[in-house]
């Protein structure tokens, strides 16, 4: 039976999104472990609402990483084992949605005939797995970092994560984090002490300076703590320069590719608009990486690993990294 996407379908799906988040957050025992702050009826509002935006779908995406990143740390098993099997559930609706963010891949078909997934070089085994991605602008980087964390059960974070993530260190309505939160909450515990004393260590310089030190903090303590995916950041650099193991990979794709996937996701840009969108975030990119890292971004040799996703797909690319696992 074909399935009906109107607002009882949309309500539904975010109704449970919004139940999920209130399970984890009761297993977890800490306001840290919520997604969702606001009025249930408000929440599955804006849920909706953002379901129903195709270009808003990563939004989606960050609220759904930032659940099972937390529920991967509840202590008892079987809770665990339940709730991420709700999150598989709920992931495989969102990703079917005619709206979904994993829509539109990017790849060229006849690129994608020539080539042969046959990667031979395996990584060793490591205490902690960490996988860093840059990626150009349309280039499907996101979608490939967010599906390879889903299949390979590890914690997903992006720019929008990691913000949400150092939010939830910070004063919330002018309250500082209670210490039976902290208590309870035992994997951010010594994060939160770090965060608020480099807080006051860095106070009067530049706030992008300064978001970037907490940031550089945070991926540190990350490192230390678990197996993560992390998109941009300049973390390979930051992992590099710390001697801590990592994989770093760059991800691309053909210009005229790029823009074909910037213009289907985001139909109200023409091509003109499409590509000065490109080049400013990749003129971003790149100017960051370079101030904070003294290297330059998307060359080759500063990576494990550089994919063509207009040759491989989103789908080959995420087989191509898994395969280093094996």
């Amino acid at each position: 039976m074909e399935r009906i996407y109107d607002d009882k379908y949309f309500r539904e799906l975010a109704e449970r999104i919004y139940d999920l988040d209130t399970e984890v957050y009761e297993a977890v025992g800490s306001s840290l472990g919520r997604v969702f702050n606001g009025s249930k009826e408000r929440m599955v509002s804006e849920l909706m609402k953002t379901m129903m935006v195709r270009e808003q779908g990563y939004l989606i995406r960050s609220e759904l990483a930032l659940i099972s990143n937390m529920a991967r740390t509840i202590t008892n098993k079987p809770k665990r084992k339940e709730i991420m099997i709700k999150y598989d559930a709920l992931l495989k609706e969102l990703m079917e949605l005619p709206t979904s963010f994993a829509a539109g891949d990017i790849m060229d078909s006849r690129m994608a005939g020539l080539n042969v997934l046959n990667l031979k070089e395996r990584f060793g085994e490591k205490q902690h797995v960490i996988v860093c991605i840059s990626r150009t602008f349309g280039s499907a980087g996101s979608e490939i970092g967010f599906t390879l964390a889903d299949e390979l059960q590890m914690n997903f974070y992006d720019v929008s994560i990691m913000d949400e993530v150092l939010k939830r260190l910070e004063t919330e309505d002018g309250t500082v984090i209670s210490q039976d939160d902290l208590d309870r909450q035992s994997a951010h515990r010594n994060l939160a002490k770090e965060y608020f004393d480099n807080f006051r260590h860095y106070h009067g310089i530049p706030k992008r300076d300064a978001e970037f030190f907490l940031t550089s903090k945070l991926i540190l303590q990350k490192a230390r703590e678990e197996d993560f995916i992390i998109m941009g950041r300049c973390a390979d650099a930051i992992l590099s320069n710390h001697n801590i193991p990592h994989i770093s990979i760059f991800i691309t794709a053909p210009t005229v590719v790029r823009l074909h996937r910037i213009m289907e996701i985001n139909p109200h840009l023409d091509a003109k608009a499409a590509t000065k969108l490109m080049m400013k975030q990749d003129a971003k990119h790149m100017k960051r990486y370079h101030y904070y890292t003294g290297r330059t971004w998307g060359k080759a040799s500063n990576y494990d690993l550089c994919i063509n996703s207009g040759t491989y797909g989103i789908r080959g690319c995420v087989d191509m990294i898994k395969s280093m696992f094996k």
